[in-house]
């Protein structure tokens, strides 16, 4: 595989010639475009040529095997969770940066800046009603979705060799969706979020050996306070978003390289 240019090829003629759907015809026409300035193909091409080289080559999937339109497993519903799961992410980060314009981590008050600036979004803001229930409708459809995307993996034995790695990060990913989900209770910082954070600062203080540094760590002491609400908010909206949409990448990355896994 060479990274020197190749030969201009009339890719317009090319879309022409097929009979595609408008989808299939947007999304290359996206394609070819990003890959005339950053040659993405190529890119992909070396990576998944080197990933053969060293001899991870996949057994014949049933498809292959058989024959079959490839097409059908993509189409097969508990096989389009993982992709359902993410969709269910995006608008959760979406419709959660829009709700960040209008939020403080402040328990300042009574009652506190951060509740009341929940019962702002709720009842005052135009759409916040919307927003606030699109937020955490899609947070609950993501947990719902990754947790029965892991079921299938298991029940069909799609996390043996050779993919035991992506098994590992789905298992790092579902509980980091969990601490997603965790952090996101305690922003509103009611009645419910108060006791949720006690909780966690008895099960941290639960933990030998460890215990007081984590609390200290995680909720800036044994008690709860304006410490906790900051680093809760920093933790559900700058740390998570960064580490979760990485392993997501590499996640769905090495399923391009490897492969729809069947059932064994």
């Amino acid at each position: 595989m060479s990274l020197e240019r190749k030969d201009d090829y009339d890719h317009d003629a090319w879309l022409k010639e097929k009979d595609l759907s408008p989808v299939e015809t947007t999304f290359l026409t996206a394609l070819i475009w990003m890959d005339k300035r950053l040659r993405i193909v190529d890119y992909l091409e070396i990576l998944e040529t080197l990933y053969y080289r060293v001899n991870l080559q996949m057994p014949k999937s049933h498809t292959e095997q058989y024959n079959l339109d490839n097409k059908f497993w993509y189409w097969y519903p508990l096989y389009t969770l993982g992709l359902f799961s993410t969709l269910a992410y995006v608008v959760a980060a979406v419709s959660g940066a829009l709700l960040g314009f209008y939020y403080s981590p402040a328990t300042s008050g009574d009652p506190t800046t951060a509740y009341t600036q929940i019962e702002f979004i709720m009842t005052e803001l135009q759409f916040g009603f919307f927003l606030r229930s699109l937020h955490r409708w899609s947070a609950q459809v993501m947990v719902a979705a990754v947790f029965l995307h892991m079921l299938r993996v298991y029940f069909t034995g799609a996390y043996k060799e050779p993919r035991e790695l992506n098994w590992i990060l789905g298992i790092i990913l579902i509980s980091l969706t969990m601490v997603f989900g965790y952090t996101g209770y305690l922003l509103p910082w009611d009645q419910l979020a108060y006791w949720a954070g006690q909780i966690g600062v008895e099960m941290a203080l639960s933990v030998p050996l460890v215990g007081e540094w984590a609390a200290q760590l995680l909720f800036g002491g044994f008690t709860l306070s304006q410490a906790t609400l900051q680093r809760m908010y920093i933790i559900h909206v700058f740390l998570l978003p960064f580490v979760v949409t990485t392993l997501i990448a590499i996640h769905i990355g090495i399923v391009w390289v490897q492969g729809i896994a069947e059932p064994h």
